[in-house]
């Protein structure tokens, strides 16, 4: 039998300025999300195009370079992704978290993805945050070591 495995990263930043998997797997993981903030009297997240552009991005980059962090080898950061889609422009305050995860087998489901992430006090409290009220998500066939299964990333503003 196969090696099933999982893993997530999740990082919380507050920030004050002066082959993609099938987009029914980003809506099941959005509903799997929301079902939990429900579930702990929390609004529903509402999803973010820009966001999710940013999100995708970054699981594609995740599995075509082989590395699973939330900053790129190139030094490119959650900060700077979400700003080149633009999201950040007309918004004079802002908040961005992004949780990021993997895994194979059964464990590359959208809802095994949120509840590892529930599973994980840092993942959680972002999850669960009444300040991220937009997501953008973003899921990717394969895994950072190049096996089957799926990437995840997850970018919440507020």
């Amino acid at each position: 039998m196969p090696t099933r495995r999982l893993f997530v990263l999740a990082a919380l930043a507050l920030l004050w300025p002066a082959s993609p998997a099938r987009a029914d797997t980003a809506a099941d993981t959005l509903h799997a999300l929301n079902a939990a903030r429900a579930a702990h009297g929390v609004a529903a997240l509402r999803k973010d195009a820009r966001l999710a552009r940013a999100a995708r991005g970054h699981s594609r980059d995740m599995v075509a370079n082989g590395y699973f962090e939330h900053v790129s080898p190139g030094g490119q950061g959650l900060r700077e992704r979400v700003s080149h889609t633009g999201w950040t422009r007309h918004r004079p305050r802002w908040r961005l978290a992004e949780n990021i995860g993997w895994g194979t087998g059964g464990l590359a489901t959208p809802q095994a993805i949120v509840n590892a992430w529930l599973n994980s006090p840092a993942h959680r409290r972002i999850l669960l945050s009444r300040g991220l009220r937009l997501v953008g998500i973003g899921v990717s066939s394969g895994t950072p070591r190049g096996e089957a299964g799926a990437t995840y990333t997850a970018d919440f503003g507020g």
